[in-house]
């Protein structure tokens, strides 16, 4: 068996250590030159496995110059790994310099860097694109031996997944002998993946090492201690048990879905805290320096909890955390065991982790979860075909670091997994594009970016489209932001444009773990004070919701199909699934369930089809566009991540006719055509692609601008040239992607010959928790007391002739808490139907 060269088998010797298999399988890896795939538990030591080949080889050569570059999705991970990476090589004796490269990095370090590139250099997507796009780009990477590419499933994919997977062929055209180094804990396709980080997308290439070892994670479930409310999902009701747990460890972090969650379930634990534990709030939305903050005091051990979004998911190593809960239900395996992950860190030993799910489904999509990761299963889809988008913005950086013949580019990119297929008429339409904005925008000066020389090679127009390249670099497009200050203090964080919108002076939003009042809007801010009156609203992030994912949706579908699967389940759970079965029958594995019913003036229709919550949005906007055809005059409807429910003037007959796998040709095609959906992807295509600008010098677009610039190019686009490739884009961005037309088609081919149509006189109990949410959202400012009458009807309702749950239960324990509306929400309002219509 081989052994570990000086120091470094003295390094493993001191600690007690051994070298795990998977690391001495990537060290044979890197001997024979060739890239690697590392699947390998949390905790085992995926990091080390990644460097340490170019530890070795740097402290064999002692070369100077940048050997090794490391990508991480999340800027604080890279300052992570290169705290615990620097320890270790100084313990060793290695004389060498370990950097980071973000767009936090200061100015003079980054002109530093590229006079003097460290060995190691730990950056992310954004910072790369910049760096190649600069013109010493080839003197900086010239010498570059490996690319380390960690938590590449949360990049492989994606739009960072695209940029990423070009900038790597770009980087082996400049330095042909690197390798490529993928690591993970949750891969779901292997092969797949290894192509996405293969040179040519070869996946025979890339030598794939798994190690299956590790402890299991110890996950339970938590449930509040009064009645497990049937609908809701911030999973406040259990905010004391939560606090209670917080007080048994030594460090917790408490991962919620949405950033409006985390303020609330923020705020409920420090009414609680009457031991005044340090509690600190992470999420997205926050300014730099307050989460840099929040890292800090995580490290140095100073913190007993914090609560976080997706901000926190990857690999960042806090070895000190003890446990890990989850408030919500994860609504994805792979997500739950990267969040377990982060407690305890340690291979050998078992992670632990509550799940604290909000209502009663959640309960169910809990147990689905644990008995997925029990299995060993982990969900995910396939890294999908990059986007053009993406594609012009990587051409026009490549022409920013030096002219290029077409040729030689089409044959780097298609090197790129995601555009492997890339026919060459896409590429010259692309090509085209940013040369002069295409046929139709050929004749504005603004979209000339590049130009021909006699010999046919492209060349950027001029040192002012490259800078305005920089300064607009990136594929995350958010919806318009902006600042939120303290009166008379510091910034606090970025919300978006739409929700201050909603705001008069005087009205309270929580934001930054407080209470602030909205006091104006000025040129560069939004300038709020502490404290106010009466219940706070929350800030609500466009896109922010995870969707359930396919496989754990089927599981979900499995449990409530089979009721044997029931035992462990809540005895309220119980009593709930035995009610449905007794008043109308259980969801089928793989048919479809309607259940139609009148209530009120109204008749409601609820599809049990479990494919998440965007997917019913769009399953929602076609079905009623279909009932409007058919004469049934639909009024609403809802997507929750288990059903769609509908209501309408009149009775749906046959409506099975709704569910035909037809629905996705001229219904499609008309709500499409129609929907202001298109514009808006429109926009983020645009905007990536650089024909819209997010920033320029000495100018700040708001939302509104951008909006009005994006709608004009559309419309002249529409007209004068349909086929323009970014509206090529657009299309198949919309009818791929953002309205999840593959899991509804996957929905009506399971459902095609086996809908069960059930007329009730009432709700049933499974559809009580959708009829809760669509009441709150028709609800007014004054309407608490009538949402709370008309949510103990609905389950008193389904629970007729049962035992009654609902006698000493408040709001909160039905539903959860209700958002207070603001002043123009308590306006007399179009039904959601009327609205979603009108965009």
């Amino acid at each position: 068996m081989r052994t570990l060269p000086e120091p470094f088998a003295s390094w493993f010797a001191a600690r007690g250590w051994r070298p795990r298999p998977h690391q001495m399988a990537m060290l044979d890896a890197a001997e024979a030159g060739q890239s690697a795939l590392l699947i390998a538990p949390t905790g085992g030591g995926k990091t080390l496995a990644g460097f340490l080949p170019s530890l070795i080889q740097l402290h064999a050569q002692r070369s100077e110059g940048l050997h090794t570059l490391y990508i991480s999705p999340l800027k604080a991970l890279a300052v992570d790994i290169a705290r615990n990476l620097t320890a270790p090589a100084e313990e060793m004796g290695l004389d060498l310099r370990i950097e980071t490269r973000t767009g936090d990095t200061p100015a003079n370090r980054r002109a530093r860097q590229r006079q003097n590139p460290p060995q190691i250099l730990l950056t992310t997507p954004e910072s790369l694109t910049l760096l190649l796009s600069l013109p010493d780009a080839n003197e900086m990477f010239a010498g570059l031996q490996c690319v380390v590419i960690d938590e590449i499933h949360a990049l492989a994919g994606t739009k960072r997944g695209d940029q990423l997977a070009l900038c790597l062929s770009r980087l082996s055209a400049l330095a042909p002998s690197m390798r490529r180094v993928g690591l993970s804990a949750t891969v779901a396709h292997p092969r797949a993946l290894a192509a996405w980080c293969a040179k040519d997308a070869d996946p025979d290439s890339v030598r794939i090492v798994q190690e299956s070892g590790g402890a299991s994670p110890d996950l339970s479930v938590m449930l509040p201690a009064g009645r497990l409310p049937w609908g809701g999902h911030m999973g406040l009701s259990s905010m004391p048990e939560v606090y209670e747990r917080l007080k048994e460890a030594g460090v917790t972090i408490v991962f919620v879905n949405t950033r409006a969650q985390s303020e609330l379930c923020f705020q409920a634990l420090w009414r609680l805290n009457e031991d005044n534990l340090p509690i600190a709030l992470h999420h997205g939305s926050l300014t730099i320096e307050q989460r840099r903050k929040v890292e800090a005091a995580m490290a140095a051990g100073k913190l007993r909890a914090v609560v976080a979004t997706a901000s926190l998911d990857l690999g960042i190593d806090w070895g000190a955390v003890d446990q890990v809960i989850q408030v919500g239900a994860p609504k994805g395996v792979a997500r739950l065991l990267q969040r377990v992950g982060r407690a305890n860190h340690r291979m050998d030993e078992p992670s632990r982790a509550i799940l604290v799910p909000a209502n009663r489904f959640e309960v169910i999509e809990c147990r689905a979860a644990i008995e997925a990761v029990a299995a060993h299963e982990v969900d995910g889809d396939p890294p999908r075909p990059g986007g053009l988008d993406v594609l012009a913005q990587h051409i026009l950086a490549m022409a920013c670091h030096a002219p290029f013949f077409p040729d030689d580019l089409f044959r780097e990119v298609t090197g790129a997994a995601p555009y492997a297929a890339l026919t060459r008429q896409d590429f010259e339409d692309t090509l085209r594009f940013v040369e002069d904005g295409g046929y139709a925008l050929s004749g504005y000066e603004r979209f000339r970016r590049l130009f021909r020389d006699y010999q046919g090679m492209v060349h950027v127009r001029g040192p002012q489209v490259a800078r305005q390249l920089r300064m607009n670099l990136g594929t995350i497009v958010e919806l318009p932001l902006l600042k939120v200050r303290m009166r008379g203090g510091p910034m606090l964080g970025e919300v978006e444009e739409w929700f201050i919108s909603t705001l008069e002076p005087g009205d309270n939003f929580i934001f930054a773990g407080q209470v602030v009042k909205y006091e104006r809007l000025d040129p560069t801010a939004v300038i709020v004070s502490r404290g106010g009156e009466g219940e706070p609203r929350v800030p609500a992030y466009g896109g922010s919701r995870m969707p359930l994912t396919t496989f754990l949706a089927r599981r979900v579908r499995e449990i409530l199909s089979h009721p044997e699967q029931w035992r462990g389940l809540p005895a309220s759970v119980r009593e709930w699934l035995a009610m449905q079965r007794h008043r109308s029958e259980m969801p089928p594995q793989e048919g479809l369930l309607i259940e139609v019913f009148p209530r009120g003036s109204r008749w409601f229709m609820v599809a049990y089809c479990f494919e998440g919550r965007l997917a019913h949005q769009t399953l929602g906007m076609l079905v009623t566009k279909r009932m409007e055809r058919l004469g049934m005059a639909p009024m609403g409807f809802l997507g929750t991540d288990y059903v769609l429910a509908t209501w309408s003037a009149f009775e749906p007959t046959n409506p099975e006719r709704l569910f035909e796998e037809d629905l996705l040709g001229e219904e499609l095609e008309e709500w499409i055509a129609e929907s202001s959906m298109l514009r808006r992807t429109f926009r983020n295509i645009a905007t990536i692609a650089g024909l819209l600008e997010k920033n320029h010098p000495g100018q700040e677009k708001s939302g509104r601008q951008m909006t009005m610039s994006s709608d004009l190019i559309y419309d002249v686009l529409r007209k004068h040239e349909p086929d323009h490739i970014l509206l090529r884009a657009t299309r198949a961005e919309a009818a791929g992607g953002l309205t999840d037309v593959s899991r509804i088609s996957t929905l009506l081919a399971r459902a095609s010959g086996q809908i069960r149509v059930r007329r009730l006189e009432a709700v049933s109990p499974l559809a009580v928790p959708a009829l809760i949410e669509e009441g709150r959202e028709w609800v007014s400012g004054s309407a608490e007391d009538a949402l709370l009458a008309e949510a103990t009807a609905l389950v008193d309702e389904a629970t007729e002739g049962e035992e009654s749950f609902t006698g000493q239960l408040g709001l909160e324990a039905i539903s959860g808490p209700l958002p207070q509306p603001s002043r123009r929400e308590a306006r007399p309002r179009r039904s959601r139907f009327a609205r979603q219509r009108a965009g």
